[in-house]
């Protein structure tokens, strides 16, 4: 029988990178008796290995645990979320099926960009949060002042504050009954016609699609016939249940829990994300609001190293997209790699998560391009275009404005590293915005930002100025027009398009001849002399050239004559420029490795 709707609590765990939501988590499980001692591991709920690896949370994880308050039995939905930045799609998801927030800081690091972020996010979805210190029990933990920053940042009472410790295990009744007492229950209609939201979904190899719902009205039963609202398409329900924390399958679901079903759906391109789950025969009248599609961000090519692979290579992704819906991919070829695929990501974790997932999956040997962000053209005419790679951009002048993805950027970072922030920031094309101090000792500088600036290595660069300290996170706000060129390679006059970026004009010299030396370094002599070029249209930029190898066509002559070594020395340079204008440039798969590796 499921629980009345005035004893359910659906919450979510929001917190920076590392400040110990999935052991939390695990607590949880273990205080609730939902899983034993002698079963319990280490971020139970990260079930992939580069999730423990990493000691990160990639995917969110809901498990269903039951807990007696006051003599009464309380069904509590908890949903782990991620806490880097790149998958901050997923915890906006996990707001959406929650009433509450536990949100986690630690109380040595204290309040990190992470934590703001995630906090305003639940603010603005009218979540409850309970403010939680994490690892009091560390001989180094600053709870008082901690606290005061947690009061300056996001706006919470000092005596709301619930202090635990997850790897002790202390103060995890307490945050318990917090949550029993201060999340309020789901305000379901168990009577009204069925409507779910669809938050996440994976695939079974035998089940199908999987999809995870929480229940908003009426309820769910088996053999019941569903319809999903955007699609309109009908499936009949096969098996229900929820996770405790693994698949436990139930005979129903009722208004406010959050469970899973699935119903013989064979392509997870069927079941959107956000999308309304409804009765087929008493269909709801209007669907839920959902969620913003997560637009990949970030584009680069992917390529077997070994060209006979690119059928494993698309297998492999089709599969990867099964479990990974903000993941997409396009068929291209090129002329320096073969055939590969154009990928779409949303950010740099996520790139390198794929391109291992790949590896370690499929055993395969990759080669990723650099990492190129989308971008908008208006051309004369008026066409509006979007632009994924630098093949895209027209050739000419057919471009009116070219626009680039701007984000807004805050770093929480000690005070005295300000000055080298400010210097890094002003490098990058950034426009300060604000600064606020949350303490005498740290402070949120906030910046406007290309994107294309921030994803390859600005947070290594973040925590090297700040000697680890630092933290940020961005969203992007939007397009802005800007002098963006695209840089093309030339070798030996025929332009390689593998190698071609769209830069800032500004920059787009000094990164030209810092790829042509690394061609130069690799590309064979040959008999001929070997003009590499970067150029911004017909305008060459930048060049590099191969001297031609010599032979000594004089050196059987033995005194004599000038005009014999003259009449060779003519012959040589004929055969030389006959050369150059029928020789062909081979550019070895090891110059395109180079190049792309080299991060130029």
């Amino acid at each position: 029988m499921p629980p009345p709707t005035s004893n359910i609590r659906n919450f979510c765990i929001i917190a920076h990178i590392d400040h110990g939501k999935s052991t939390l988590a695990d607590q949880f499980l273990l205080k609730t008796g939902t899983i034993s001692e002698r079963d319990i591991k280490a971020q139970t709920l990260d079930s992939m290995d580069l999730e423990r690896e990493r000691g990160i949370t990639i995917r969110m994880h809901p498990v269903t645990i039951y807990h007696e308050h006051n003599g009464q039995q309380y069904e509590l939905n908890l949903i782990d979320t991620p806490g880097h930045v790149d998958f901050n799609y997923e915890v906006s998801r996990s707001l959406a099926a929650c009433e509450g927030a536990i949100l986690l800081v630690d109380a040595f690091q204290g309040v990190q960009a992470q934590t703001v972020a995630n906090a305003f996010l639940a603010m603005e979805a009218n979540l409850r949060l309970i403010p939680t210190l994490n690892k009091i029990d560390l001989p180094h933990a600053r709870p008082e002042y901690v606290i005061a920053e947690m009061e300056q940042a996001v706006f919470t009472e000092a005596a709301d504050v619930i202090k635990v410790s997850a790897k002790a295990g202390l103060g995890i009744e307490n945050a318990l009954t917090a949550v029993i007492e201060r999340v309020p229950a789901p305000n379901g209609d168990p009577t009204a016609p069925l409507k779910a939201l669809i938050y996440n979904s994976h695939f079974d190899t035998y089940k199908g699609v999987v999809v995870y719902c929480r229940m908003i009205d009426g309820e769910l039963k088996l053999g019941q016939k569903v319809k999903l609202m955007r699609t309109g398409r009908e499936y009949a329900v096969t098996e229900i249940g929820q996770f405790r924390p693994d698949m436990t399958k139930c005979e129903s679901l009722a208004a406010g829990q959050v469970g899973y079903f699935t119903a013989n759906i064979k392509n997870i391109q069927d079941v959107n994300i956000g999308d309304t789950v409804t009765d087929a025969l008493h269909p709801a009248t209007e669907p839920l609001p959902g969620y913003k599609e997560p637009k990949p961000m970030v584009y680069s090519g992917l390529y077997p190293v070994n060209n006979n692979e690119f059928e494993a290579l698309r297998e492999a992704l089709a599969k990867l997209k099964l479990n990974d819906s903000s993941f997409v991919y396009a068929p291209e070829v090129s002329d320096g790699l073969g055939f590969g695929f154009r990928c779409g990501f949303l950010g740099m974790l996520h790139r390198e998560i794929i391109q291992q997932r790949l590896e370690r999956d499929s055993e395969l040997d990759l080669v990723q391009t650099a990492p190129n962000v989308t971008y908008e053209i208006e051309k004369t005419n008026g066409e509006q275009i979007q632009v994924h790679g630098p093949q895209d951009v027209p050739d000419g002048g057919g471009i009116k404005e070219f626009r680039e993805p701007i984000v807004k950027i805050s770093f929480l970072i000690p005070a005295g590293n300000v000055g080298d922030l400010m210097t890094m920031c002003h490098e990058r094309r950034g426009t300060f915005v604000r600064t606020e101090y949350l303490s005498q000792q740290r402070v949120i500088l906030v910046f406007e930002m290309p994107l294309a600036e921030v994803i390859y290595d600005l947070y290594d660069k973040l925590k090297s100025v700040t000697h680890g300290y630092g933290t940020m996170d961005y969203e992007v706000i939007g397009y802005r027009p800007a002098e963006l060129v695209r840089l093309d390679i030339l070798v030996h006059h025929q332009r390689v398009d593998a190698l071609s970026v769209i830069v800032h004009r500004s920059t787009a010299e000094k990164r030209g001849r810092a790829v042509l030396k690394k061609l130069r370094e690799e590309i064979d002599r040959h008999l001929f002399e070997v003009a590499l070029q970067a150029a911004i249209g017909s305008r060459v930029v930048a060049r590099e050239t191969i001297a031609a190898m010599k032979k000594n066509v004089t050196a059987k002559c033995y005194g004599g004559d000038i005009s014999r070594k003259r009449k060779l020395w003519a012959k040589q340079a004929e055969g030389k420029k006959r050369m150059k204008a029928i020789g062909q440039v081979a550019v070895p798969q090891e110059a395109f490795l180079a190049v792309l590796e080299s991060g130029d």
